[in-house]
């Protein structure tokens, strides 16, 4: 799965413009102009996605691009955070079992799946693996 989610940018009526996301509706953010929309658009699309671990909700997947959204990209260390989150939750792997699984104390799980945590990419990698999981890193140009 590719954590890139479409965001609709529109005038807010007010002199700004309005970000939101049709796959997390309760995330919306706005900007002055279409450059600072975009900048706050990942910010904003990374608490929501940051939320939904936190209350132990579902993480929406992202859905297709439709004419006229803009391609949002979760920031790395969130992206892999929440590629764990939705492979235990998947799988019903509760963080003791997961723990269990790579030899760690069920804390280090829980800061693992912590967007506001920082983990070193080996640890979630380990993580996944134990998960049958894997996970790709893509190389893009900065638009």
């Amino acid at each position: 799965m590719e954590f890139v989610y479409p965001a609709k940018i529109e005038d807010d009526g007010e002199g700004n413009l309005l970000v939101t996301f049709r796959d997390v509706p309760f995330a919306a953010t706005e900007g002055a102009s279409i450059e600072e929309a975009l900048f706050e658009a990942e910010d904003c699309l990374e608490e929501g996605i940051a939320a939904c671990i936190a209350s132990k909700e579902d993480v929406p997947r992202p859905s297709a691009l439709k004419e006229g959204e803009y391609p949002i990209r979760l920031p790395a260390q969130t992206a892999a955070k929440a590629a764990l989150y939705i492979a235990a939750r998947d799988q019903g792997v509760s963080n003791s079992e997961l723990a269990r699984r790579i030899g760690v104390d069920e804390k280090e799980v829980r800061r693992m799946l912590d967007p506001k945590h920082a983990t070193k990419l080996p640890r979630i990698e380990m993580a996944l693996a134990a998960l049958g999981c894997r996970l790709s890193v893509s190389l893009l140009q900065a638009a």
